[in-house]
């Protein structure tokens, strides 16, 4: 049920590009349809890097037209990754710049080495972020650090990403340079055994909550919560409690 997704783009540093983004989209699109899907990883398969944003190379050989297209492809395809139905996770075991934090900033959890590197560093190159980072850093991190971070276009480590609520676990790197992906699929498989309806919608909850005032937040979550009532998932889950036993999920 875990669906690891591995970004491999060495010769650029797993720069964002059109090709990238086609990919991505296509994917994306797959696992929302898929009732298997329990987790989704997000991680990188080249040593040190993440990504580095987006592929500014390729950028510059383009008319202004078209970069103002790209952008908008790459918040829409970052877009249909924060509301994909499942917990995701970002394993951050190198460098994510820009449209790279951007990426993992869609996650609903990001662990990172202590080493790794991150930041929102457009406005270096007199841009904003445009995926999505000047909306969901606030967010995560809350409005004045977010303001600071991206007026300085300052690069944090691990773990003063994991000090300011960036990222939700930091480890030490280990030889393989796979420490975060490791710690990744750990808290995926804490989530393996939990009811797969009562997963997806309580994401569903929290995610549409966060937006709205308390009251309509607490009518979203009894109409969230009224869907997992009819579900074989809860009945096995009361039967598994009641005999004492792990639950057996198949998911609806």
């Amino acid at each position: 049920g875990i669906v690891v997704l591995g970004l491999n783009r060495s010769h650029a540093k797993n720069a964002l590009n059109k090709n990238i983004l086609k990919m991505m989209t296509k994917t994306v699109d797959a696992l929302k349809s898929d009732k298997k899907v329990r987790t989704v990883i997000f991680r990188s398969e080249v040593p040190g890097i993440f990504c580095a944003g987006a592929d500014l190379k390729e950028r510059a050989k383009m008319h202004s037209s078209e970069v103002s297209s790209f952008v908008s492809k790459a918040r829409a395809t970052i877009n249909e990754m924060a509301n994909l139905p499942v917990p995701t996770i970002a394993a951050i075991d190198g460098t994510a710049l820009g449209g790279g934090l951007e990426l993992a900033l869609a996650c609903d959890i990001r662990v990172a080495a202590s080493s790794a590197k991150m930041g929102l560093v457009e406005t270096k190159l007199a841009i904003i972020p445009g995926a999505g980072g000047t909306q969901r850093l606030p967010r995560t991190i809350g409005v004045s650090l977010a303001k600071e971070l991206i007026f300085s276009a300052r690069i944090v480590d691990g773990e003063e990403a994991k000090s300011i609520g960036l990222i939700s676990h930091v480890v030490e790197q280990n030889e393989a340079g796979d420490a975060a992906y490791r710690r990744a699929l750990a808290l995926a498989r804490e989530f393996l055994p939990q009811g797969p309806v009562a997963m997806r919608v309580a994401k569903l909850a929290i995610n549409q909550g966060m937006e709205v005032d308390l009251v309509t937040g607490l009518a979203i979550e009894e109409a969230c919560y009224a869907q997992t009532i009819p579900t074989k998932d809860r009945i096995e889950g009361l039967l598994a409690f009641k005999e004492k036993r792990p639950p057996r999920y198949k998911g609806e």
